[in-house]
């Protein structure tokens, strides 16, 4: 064996689960929520937090060598500038509700992944049926917590197409599948110019508008209730589907982009976004890591490449496709009709 050759790479993802615990249990605390206002004494904030006194030290000092918790003199606990603008959960930067439901939910659903790849079988609540969303939408926690988690996941990628994407020569704009509406707040709140909202099933609608008012958008954005299977997209010249062509198989993927197509006016356009999988299948490790959830949440869905969707783009008639990186592992595939 070289001497420069160690396992220590090995170890750190072996045992990766050990740091992502301990940061889901201090979203799960609200750790961050505790020190908004600012620093706090240890003794303080444990007890606050009801920390037993046997981890309380060493629970806190593991978020300070994680990079997630300052410590300062006196031991006095701090939020970085990080935790304390992305998960603090008063503030519009909140992104923690992708962690919240990943503790909730996917935490203990992954412990069952070699299963599900010896099988192929979805390994959550809908674990022997086949509606996921059906049993998901059942509860309303679950449900607000599903919603909040989508904003959390896509938020850098929203802001990122509000800027990115050439809004200038489009007026109206659908996000099918919205959850709480990030991407149309982004956009509305970058070009005053442009109106539109969200489509997904009815449940969606009170959270949607909810989340929408609190940016004072209600009158630019409204929610249309409807089922993308069954029902007609509402009139838009752009559309997107973020985070959601993934969810299905090869034919659902065909279906919803031919749909997409055939609603759009000549010139209309198509966002597509998601951890689109470099083409190379090298890179984008969480894309992958993301196909690999799609296993667990779902009866055949998959994570895919920019090449891919923008075949099965011009596959249902799109002239036009490109291939546009957004923030940290999400890109953009846009086609234009």
């Amino acid at each position: 064996m070289e001497e420069h050759v160690t396992p220590e790479p090995i170890m750190q993802l072996g045992m990766a689960f050990w740091g992502s615990k301990t940061l889901l249990s201090a979203i799960e605390l609200d750790v961050f929520g505790a020190l908004a206002k600012g620093p706090r004494n240890g003794a303080t904030l444990a007890r606050d937090l009801g920390l037993h006194e046997r981890s309380a030290r060493d629970f806190l000092d593991a978020l300070v060598a994680l990079g997630m918790l300052d410590r300062e003199g006196g031991g006095h606990y701090a939020n970085t500038v990080e935790t304390g603008l992305f998960l603090d959960r008063t503030k519009p930067s909140y992104v923690g509700g992708l962690l919240e439901m990943a503790n909730a939910r996917l935490y203990p659903f992954w412990g069952s992944l070699t299963e599900a790849l010896r099988t192929g079988e979805m390994q959550n609540e809908a674990k022997g049926g086949d509606d996921f969303f059906g049993t998901l939408y059942q509860s309303p926690e679950r449900l607000k917590q599903f919603l909040g988690a989508m904003t959390g996941v896509s938020m850098g990628a929203a802001m990122a197409i509000a800027e990115k994407f050439p809004w200038d020569r489009y007026q109206q704009v659908i996000d099918l599948g919205a959850a709480q509406g990030c991407v149309p707040v982004q956009v509305a709140l970058r070009h005053p110019h442009l109106s539109g909202g969200g489509f997904d099933l009815p449940l969606v609608g009170p959270v949607f508008e909810e989340y929408v008012a609190s940016f004072g958008l209600g009158d630019r954005l409204r929610f249309f209730p409807g089922d993308f299977w069954n029902d007609p997209f509402p009139d838009a010249e752009v559309y997107v589907l973020g985070h959601i062509l993934h969810d299905w198989n090869l034919e659902e993927k065909h279906t919803l982009l031919r749909k997409s197509h055939d609603a759009l006016p000549e010139g209309g356009a198509l966002i597509v976004y998601e951890a689109i999988i470099d083409d190379e299948r090298r890179v984008n490790a969480f894309g992958l890591l993301m196909s690999l959830n799609m296993l667990i949440e779902t009866p055949g869905g998959f994570d895919y490449t920019g090449a891919d969707c923008s075949s099965w783009m011009r596959q249902v008639g799109f002239r036009e496709t490109y291939v546009e990186p957004l923030a940290g592992p999400d890109s953009m595939v846009v086609g234009i009709k």
